[in-house]
């Protein structure tokens, strides 16, 4: 998940072997971040591109090139994982980043739910169960915080997000002709499922969250997260 910190307490590969994150990769022990004030970053320019890559694919599912559609869906959730990485190993983490980041994200899942459910892709409880949740948060926010909370991405919110951008290929991909389309529905409903699960749990801690940094604040205390 793009412009958000190292993650400490790796898992590693073996014995003598370099350390394997699995979440915030591209984490570096050996310097201090710092975090930018500028837009122009590298990490942030990947995750515009992400934004652009979102009509692109509406207009390949629309015309029914599903082949293409899935190409342009891997790629959008591959630049998910490639702005974190860059921003933490060139010590590139920026405030804008920070929440750039997760928008952009919710923006591409909302849309891509939204466009398999119009076409017959996905049943219904796909969007219900990823909009409202996010419609609830975006409310909370604004009656809390006349904005963003700037709470940082959890563990499960990126858990959730990695099945949901790893389920949505898979399902489109068997809408492709030469696809195994019966498995690969069946096994991307499975993945989806799960991340839909995971979006819902991760939406009610968030909002859990919100309103204890609200308190907090409002009570003139600080606030650690």
């Amino acid at each position: 998940m793009g412009n958000t910190g190292p993650v400490h307490g790796p898992l590693t590969a073996g014995k003598g072997e370099a350390r394997v994150r699995i979440i915030g990769a591209g984490g570096r022990d050996d310097i201090e971040y710092r975090e930018l004030q500028t837009f122009w970053t590298l990490p942030n320019l990947i995750t515009v591109l992400r934004f652009g890559l979102v009509p692109v694919f509406v207009v390949a599912v629309a015309a029914g090139h599903y082949g293409w559609a899935t190409t342009v869906l891997v790629v959008l959730g591959g630049t998910d994982w490639i702005d974190g990485y860059v921003a933490r190993r060139l010590n590139q983490i920026s405030t804008i980043g920070k929440w750039l980041d997760p928008v952009a994200d919710r923006v591409a899942l909302i849309v891509v739910v939204i466009v398999f459910v119009v076409d017959g892709i996905a049943p219904a409880w796909l969007v219900y169960s990823i909009v409202v949740p996010d419609a609830v948060l975006i409310v909370n926010a604004l009656v809390l915080f006349r904005g963003s909370p700037n709470l940082p991405v959890s563990t499960l919110g990126k858990i959730r997000t990695a099945l949901l951008l790893v389920g949505a290929p898979l399902l489109l991909l068997g809408q492709v002709d030469a696809a195994e389309g019966g498995t690969l529905r069946a096994l991307a409903t499975l993945v989806l499922g799960i991340g839909c699960v995971l979006h819902v749990v991760a939406a009610v801690l968030y909002f859990q969250q919100a309103r204890r940094k609200a308190r907090r604040l409002r009570s003139g205390g600080p606030w650690s997260g």
